[in-house]
């Protein structure tokens, strides 16, 4: 374990690990497959590096939310609906990480990833000049029922929630794949917020390292969001299928 005080190269490695991590989660996902492995190695309990992470995750969408909105790209109040309803799964998530081993969720999201990418590559393509937005009645039922769901793993792990998540909102509710990051940064910081209150509740937060890696996750989230709005769908559909193949390698080899 290393000597904390005296290891000052700590905390430029989380800003800048963070800043990764940030750029990665609002474009697609997978940054918590940096930031948690980086917060064990530096000597935290597998709980605390969860909940320290939350700090961060929480930091991230937050810019993001403010760079989607700079470009005026919002979902609102879809985004919130689904926010409120992850929240509460998120609280019983959060609770059953502090006292159950994730390895077993770790393999059952490595498949998952594999048939996300196998989604991505061979599902037709829907067309963006008559893509209809589902976004009322029965769609947003099942939405709402849906991140519940979503909502109790994000509050367990997080690590790959976002691929989940963009892959639901823009197959099921047909938003173009820029409404979906900006959704999907708004839906996770409301329930990252309850995630982490729980864990903070628990003392399962080590607070200085979670601002040093939140403070690069914030500069992370603004620069990916303003980016992804520039670049548009190919790049972020690029990037995403880049990430769920190396994250399903990480998650189930390592």
């Amino acid at each position: 374990m290393l000597d904390f005080d005296l290891s000052l190269w700590v905390y430029p490695l989380l800003i800048f690990v963070g800043f990764i991590a940030g750029f990665m989660n609002t474009m697609a996902g997978g940054g918590s497959l940096l930031t948690l492995p980086l917060l064990i190695f530096l000597g935290l309990p597998a709980a605390v590096a969860n909940g320290t992470n939350r700090v961060a995750i929480l930091m991230s969408t937050s810019s993001a939310t403010l760079g989607f909105k700079s470009k005026n790209v919002s979902t609102f109040p879809f985004n919130i609906y689904l926010g409120i309803s992850g929240l509460f799964g998120a609280l019983i998530g959060a609770k059953l990480a502090i006292e159950i081993d994730g390895d077993l969720f770790n393999k059952i999201l490595a498949v998952i990833m594999i048939v996300v990418v196998g989604l991505i590559v061979f599902k037709p393509s829907i067309d963006h000049n008559d893509l209809l937005e589902r976004l009322t009645g029965k769609h947003l039922f099942v939405s709402i029922l849906a991140f519940f769901f979503i909502g109790v793993y994000g509050g367990f792990i997080n690590a790959g929630i976002g691929f989940v998540i963009m892959l639901f909102l823009h197959y099921y509710n047909r938003l173009s794949l820029v409404k979906v990051n900006s959704a999907k940064v708004v839906i996770v910081m409301i329930y990252t917020l309850g995630a982490l209150i729980t864990f903070a509740l628990a003392d399962k937060v080590n607070w200085t390292f979670g601002l040093f890696l939140a403070l690069g996750n914030f500069l992370g989230g603004w620069t990916s969001s303003r980016w992804s709005v520039k670049k548009g769908e190919k790049s972020i559909k690029v990037f995403l299928i880049v990430m769920v193949v190396l994250m399903s390698i990480k998650l189930w080899f390592f």
